[in-house]
């Protein structure tokens, strides 16, 4: 468990130290959530989960 925390650590202090990144996230965890719509019940919920996991990877990403 204590990794998982620590990862949690590491993604909002990334968040707070690129303030584009958050804005990235937010846009693509939107757009994730409309693109799952027509899956029943969590379809949005893991569609902005997705889109917001994507945004991150994008923008942190090496190279």
């Amino acid at each position: 468990m204590a990794k998982f925390d620590d990862k949690i650590a590491e993604v909002q202090t990334n968040v707070k130290q690129q303030p584009g990144l958050g804005k990235s996230m937010a846009k693509w965890s939107a757009l994730g959530a409309v693109v799952a719509i027509p899956v029943p019940i969590v379809g949005p919920i893991f569609g902005a989960i997705a889109g917001a996991a994507y945004a991150y990877h994008k923008g942190t990403k090496n190279g």
